[in-house]
């Protein structure tokens, strides 16, 4: 097994075992478990998305995908709260 995904917290590590397992790569989550006994501390490099060795070149470009539209979004909230102090789009 390989890490293919490192993720930031345990949805993001969901959604990509998620699209793994739509494209018939089995996907296992490390350290899904230990994020409850951080506590209150972010769980930084303890969640990651594993897959077999022989499923590498399958699993890469999804994971790129995958981390490319989660980098996106978190860019969209980013910007949105900076240019309204919001995250919730003015109502008027």
């Amino acid at each position: 097994m390989r890490i293919v995904y490192r993720a930031q917290n345990l949805i993001d590590a969901h959604l990509v075992k998620d699209a793994l397992e739509n494209a018939e790569v089995p996907a296992f989550i490390a350290g899904e478990y230990l994020t409850g006994g951080v506590g209150q501390l972010p769980a930084m490099d303890y969640v990651a998305v594993l897959v077999p060795d022989s499923s590498i070149d399958i699993a890469e470009p999804i994971v790129r995908e995958i981390d490319g539209a989660l980098t996106q979004a978190r860019l969209a909230i980013h910007e949105l709260d900076d240019d309204t102090g919001d995250l919730l789009p003015a109502t008027g």
